[in-house]
């Protein structure tokens, strides 16, 4: 086997390798969590999000819902489950309905 086979890695360990070498993967992680809201949240509660960010590891949901911003404080358990579960680590330590 010659240099050049050794160094061939495919584009998916190399944009990995990428992204630990420049620290991105947080960024990317909290990008694919916005754009999955509606996906891990499921669609009723999408609808009545009017504002969604991320700032110190805290995801900040803004609810039109009280009823529904008490509701998802009692089951913030299950939703850190389910970012978990869809992007396959955990990206924020806690979420806040405002």
């Amino acid at each position: 086997m010659n240099r050049r086979d050794r160094d061939i890695s495919s584009v998916g360990d190399a944009l990995k390798k990428m992204l630990d070498q420049y620290s991105l993967h947080n960024k990317f992680d909290r990008t694919d969590l916005i754009s999955s809201w509606a996906k891990i949240a499921g669609a009723p509660i999408a609808k009545r999000t009017e504002r969604i960010f991320i700032k110190d590891d805290i995801l900040f949901v803004e609810l039109s819902s009280a009823s529904l911003k008490h509701e998802l404080n009692m089951s913030k358990s299950k939703l850190m489950e389910k970012i978990e579960e869809e992007l396959g680590r955990s990206v924020v330590k806690n979420i806040l309905f405002l």
